[in-house]
């Protein structure tokens, strides 16, 4: 198997990107926004698994949940200008770690044109009462957010007052 690197330029420029009242995108449920975009990369805030249109946690527990977090996913992937085949990285967060076969049986038929490198951890708890939460890094082939996109940058934080450095 024979692999072909190609040079190109890539920004270090940080975007930060916000896709609120964008179809399939749920209204985050924190101060953070959707993905960030730097350097070839696009990291996706985790999602939980809510309802773009309600913002209401699913019924049902992990395996609708799992199925609404990676629809979730998709939708912020294609506002980034990304593609699902891009996913490098998956992070998964399960608040049952007995439910990691199930989760897996589910999450094998997201992927079929291979699956990414992943982490899955159990936790105590998150947000929302979801079973379950995915963030995601992804290859940004795109370069460039889409016209539609909002982009915010936070102004610097303020140095330490008290003359310690951090």
């Amino acid at each position: 198997m024979s692999t072909h690197l190609e040079e190109t330029a890539v920004s270090t420029a940080v975007e930060r990107l916000t896709f609120t009242g964008r179809p399939g995108v749920p209204t985050q449920v924190g101060p953070f926004c959707h993905a960030t975009r730097w350097g070839g990369l696009l990291m996706l805030t985790g999602q939980m698994p809510t309802d773009p249109d309600t913002g209401a946690l699913v019924p049902g527990g992990l395996i609708p949940e799992t199925r609404q977090v990676l629809r979730n996913l998709q939708a912020v992937v294609r506002e980034a200008g990304a593609r699902w085949d891009d996913i490098l990285m998956v992070r998964v967060y399960l608040t049952d770690f007995d439910d990691f076969d199930a989760f897996n049986a589910e999450y094998r038929q997201w992927f079929p044109a291979g699956l990414p490198a992943r982490t899955c951890v159990g936790v105590t708890g998150l947000a929302v009462g979801a079973c379950v939460e995915i963030d995601l890094v992804v290859a940004d082939t795109a370069g460039s957010a889409p016209a539609s996109t909002t982009l915010s940058t936070p102004a610097p934080a303020a140095a330490p007052s008290d003359g310690a450095t951090r």
